[in-house]
């Protein structure tokens, strides 16, 4: 009788340690899938943020008082609150950070110091790779958060 309790413990000890075994896989891979989706969420905002920056950097260039030419702002903060005016003009909400980091955004200038654009500091690779819309065409094929720059081009303005 003894004999067969033993074999019995053994025996409920390896369904336990396949049970533990599966939770732990299962638990992986949810894990890795949270990743993923949390991932994509970033890089959906990265769009948005990226894109918004963009148009307000256009708002700026394309907003003058009379006798004034077309400019580009200095920084972020040039957005945010534009002292060219009298009372006070914002092309952009707030001041967003990059979503991939949650630190600041690499600024991409002028040669002399001017704001054109943004871009992420994340070298993490995309899920997007193709398929953008054409203000973002220039991102197909980029496989590098940190290539996806969003850029205001004056000259394709005019």
């Amino acid at each position: 009788m003894k004999f067969i309790k033993k074999n019995q413990n053994g025996a409920i000890l390896l369904l336990l340690l396949i049970a533990v075994a599966a939770f732990g896989l299962s638990a992986s891979i949810t894990g890795s899938t949270w990743t993923t989706v949390t991932q994509r969420a970033r890089e959906k905002e990265l769009l948005w943020r990226g894109n918004q920056i963009r148009k307000a950097i256009e708002s700026y260039h394309g907003r003058l008082q009379a006798g004034t030419q077309a400019s580009l702002p200095a920084n972020l903060d040039d957005l945010i609150s534009d002292s060219r005016f009298v009372s006070v003009v914002r092309h952009l909400r707030r001041k967003y950070n990059d979503p991939m980091t949650g630190e600041r955004w690499s600024l991409i200038k002028t040669p002399n110091g001017h704001l054109l654009g943004v871009h992420s500091r994340s070298d993490k690779k995309t899920f997007k790779r193709a398929g953008f819309s054409e203000e973002n065409s220039n991102f197909n094929g980029k496989n590098r958060y940190n290539q996806w720059e969003f850029i205001f081009n004056p000259s394709a303005n005019k």
